[in-house]
């Protein structure tokens, strides 16, 4: 099961620069181009599933705009046999 991540963009922060965009490995970040943030840049976003969170994203936003968040896999435990 591949590993899913999401990301949350501080559009205080984001200053549409594409970085993020360039810098994603799956290319699932997008900046939105009918939104402008309160100080007048197309804030990022994800743009389509496939976030793997590796978070490359969050390490070349120059603004820390960016949190990464990744889904963690449920393990299977096994539990040993009672012998009788």
């Amino acid at each position: 099961m591949p590993v899913k991540g999401w990301i949350e963009v501080n559009e205080i922060f984001c200053k549409g620069c594409d970085l993020c965009v360039n810098a994603c490995p799956p290319s699932v970040i997008s900046l939105d181009m009918d939104r402008l943030t309160l100080k007048g840049y197309h804030p990022a976003y994800l743009s389509s599933e496939g976030c793997t969170g590796c978070a490359v994203c969050a390490i070349v936003c120059p603004e820390a705009a960016i949190t990464v968040f990744r889904e963690m896999p449920s393990r299977k435990i096994q539990v040993g046999k009672q012998e009788a």
